[in-house]
């Protein structure tokens, strides 16, 4: 197994022009991190010379390891090996650009948020943004893959490779794109050296559309509202001046900005009070005569990434294609049963998330004390957890009391794709991905009828 510095590798996540980062495992307590390593390209090196990218390296580590944020990745410690620096960080399994299911192809459309959830991870990166700029940091990449989402759903600021620290100088050839397409002003496309906060605000503004909308602005007369329902002018109006061309029209910091998002936030809460307080316009889910469901297969499979969409039946996002209604009764023993199924589901699940290899154990231990009376609970297929799904709920779904706990929003299944990765189910979102046993999870165990 190799081996960086006393660092073990157990794979890789990502490589850019100035560095590589690996995902690695702490020696003795067995902790998972991100270690970034400067590996710059050699065409880079000779544009720009080895000791100023190491410089610019180290001062990256220092400005991290000086800040001290709840929305911010923190920086664990520094080091060398073979004569390369490189320095750790915490780790996370999801970022908001995997969650959203966006791609290298970002004309492509992606998934859209909640407008909760979008107002729930708003906030934090404007904090994490605030706190850079107060900082002299302007980050000069922000994007949904530089958003990491940890275990309880806060959000984590993280690659400042780009970032243009104050007093800070990087020497860079001038055809060297700094940003990524779409979310990078236009001032910093023409010079990136001379952009201050309000570069930040309008990627900020980008990637909002972004979640609530599934797309990315396309002109002026593109309103957001066109594409999300629930949408009204006043999100138009915060996201045009968010995202404006000419800077002097943005909000002027990241405060002004977090403030005008809560007033959005009052205007949609108040919103959804005077839509409960109304007859709902259509019967409650769950209460729908049951679509014919096709039996649900119980037995463990493992299916590669290419194979997943067709095995699962999902669309070009990884969602259900086609969707049951189920009919749900709550029992008074912590289960829930869906009658269109036959299946007898946790209400609540584990209380806390856990690697695949736990969520094992959990399930044994569900059965050792006969849990509601049984002993023949399981990891549930990624059939059988898809037909917990519904469509996008009508905005009179928001009033009707969920059957089951609402935080335990990523699910294991039993399925797995390959031999140290398994598929689970973001039941908030509605999608299907992967990720390797490590990552944490909750569990909602299942029982046939």
């Amino acid at each position: 197994m190799r081996r960086i510095g006393r660092y073990e590798v157990c794979g890789l996540l990502g490589k850019g022009g100035m560095s590589t980062v690996y995902k690695v495992r702490i020696p003795v307590i067995g902790k998972i991190a991100a270690l970034k390593l400067l590996a710059p390209h050699p065409h880079l090196v000779a544009l720009v010379g080895m000791d100023g990218i190491r410089r610019r390296f180290e001062s990256e580590a220092l400005a991290l390891g000086r800040l001290r944020h709840a929305n911010i990745v923190g920086i664990w410690d520094y080091g060398e090996a073979g004569g390369q620096p490189f320095f750790i960080m915490e780790y996370y399994c999801n970022n908001l650009g995997l969650v959203i299911g966006e791609t290298y192809r970002l004309e492509h459309p992606s998934r859209i948020l909640s407008l909760d959830k979008t107002l729930h991870y708003g906030r934090q990166i404007l904090a994490a943004l605030s706190c850079l700029h107060q900082a002299g940091i302007v980050h000069r990449d922000l994007k949904p893959a530089n958003v990491l989402l940890t275990d309880d759903d806060r959000v984590k600021l993280c690659d400042f490779g780009l970032s243009r620290l104050r007093g800070e100088p990087f020497p860079r050839p001038p055809n060297l794109m700094v940003g990524s397409p779409y979310y990078a002003a236009p001032e910093q496309e023409v010079d990136p050296d001379s952009v201050d906060a309000r570069a930040d605000l309008y990627a900020m503004g980008v990637l909002l559309r972004r979640l609530v909308t599934g797309r990315l602005g396309m002109g002026g007369e593109d309103r957001a509202s066109g594409h999300n329902s629930n949408l009204d002018s006043r999100w138009d109006s915060f996201l045009g001046r968010a995202a404006a061309p000419d800077r002097r029209d943005r909000f002027g910091s990241a405060r002004g900005m977090a403030a005008a998002l809560e007033q959005i936030s009052r205007d949609w809460e108040a919103r959804k009070a005077e839509t409960c307080r109304l007859p709902p316009a259509r019967q409650p889910l769950g209460q729908e005569r049951p679509a014919e469901v096709p039996s649900l297969r119980n037995r463990a499979i493992k299916a590669g990434s290419r194979q997943g969409p067709e095995v699962f039946g999902l669309d070009e996002l990884w969602r259900p294609r086609r969707y049951f209604a189920g009919d749900f009764r709550e029992n008074e023993d912590g289960t829930v049963t869906d009658r269109a199924t036959g299946l007898t589901w946790e209400r609540d699940g584990s209380d806390f998330p856990m690697t695949w290899d736990q969520a094992h154990d959990y399930v044994a231990h569900l059965n050792a004390a006969r849990f509601a009376g049984r002993t023949t609970w399981r990891l549930p297929t990624v059939a059988e957890l898809l037909s917990l799904l519904s469509e996008a709920p009508y905005e009179d779904d928001l009033c009707i009391p969920p059957v089951f706990a609402q935080d335990r929003r990523w699910l294991w299944s039993c399925d797995r794709r390959s031999f140290v990765a398994a598929w689970y189910v973001s039941i908030d979102l509605g999608f299907v991905s992967w990720q390797d046993f490590s990552c944490p999870y909750f569990v909602r165990a299942v029982c046939s009828a």
